[in-house]
């Protein structure tokens, strides 16, 4: 049963397993374990430090809501990211999905210190994702709980699902700065350029495209494997080359006789 889980856990997408795994194991160590949330929040004093503390830009977003937010706040996490990254046509590839993840993540950081304040914003990414997700979907239903609605009001329904469950307006500024920060990357990347005759104003860099490319050499079990041009590995450590069965050490020692 394990090794199904664990099975199942990898066939994941890579960043939404990551990210999802990431918050439920951070929420939990804060609210029940040794981990002190003064790691985690984001602040501007703690960037400008000797040596600076840049791990909050990522940080920040990793602690869920509490209760029953614990497990649900990563699930959505995990579904909504999940669908960007496997089946919307915006992001063909995984530095897409990660440009938009730092993208919407500086514009929720901006919008909360210079507005509303807060050190942790996970709520605003979690609707950043939840509206990119459902843009493509406009004119369809979506099942939302127990209820089908339309697509494009998801976003919406979780919102007033948050306020009736925790009874505070007072997380609804946060979440709506996460919807406003993902229409203005749609309208940085998509609307402009489609309807306003300009460029792509926010393109994914180059260092993006290396560092999630698989690399070509990779350890195996039994040896070294060296990706080529191709797309081929060979391997190192059998001893044997392309078109032959035999050791390269038996091919040094002539052409051989046969006895009797």
């Amino acid at each position: 049963m394990s090794s199904e889980v664990m099975d199942a856990f990898w066939r994941a997408p890579p960043m939404a397993r990551t990210l999802a795994s990431a918050i439920l194991i951070t929420s939990m160590g804060i609210y029940f374990g040794p981990l002190p949330s003064t790691w985690f929040y984001f602040t501007e004093d703690r960037l400008f430090r000797l040596p600076p503390e840049i791990w909050r830009l990522a940080s920040n977003f990793l602690l869920s809501g509490p209760k029953l937010s614990i497990v649900m706040d990563p699930y959505f996490v995990f579904q909504y990211l999940g669908e960007l990254e496997t089946t919307n046509p915006r992001f063909p590839t995984k530095e897409a999905a990660l440009w938009y993840l730092m993208t919407v993540g500086g514009f929720i950081i901006i919008l909360n210190r210079a507005f509303l304040g807060g050190g942790f914003f996970l709520q605003a990414l979690l609707l950043a994702l939840c509206y990119t997700s459902v843009q493509d979907q406009r004119g369809m239903k979506a099942n939302f709980f127990f209820f089908q609605v339309p697509a494009q009001t998801v976003p919406y329904c979780m919102i007033l699902v948050g306020m009736l469950s925790s009874q505070s307006p007072a997380a609804v500024p946060t979440q709506l700065s996460g919807i406003v920060a993902a229409h203005l990357y749609d309208f940085l990347t998509r609307l402009w350029p489609e309807f306003g005759g300009g460029p792509n104003l926010l393109p994914a860099p180059g260092f993006l495209s290396r560092l999630v490319t698989t690399p070509r050499v990779f350890q195996r079990e039994y040896g070294t494997a060296i990706r080529g041009g191709g797309g081929q590995t060979s391997g190192s450590s059998t001893g044997a080359s392309a078109g032959s069965v035999l050791p390269d050490s038996w091919k040094t020692r002539g052409s051989g006789h046969r006895l009797g």
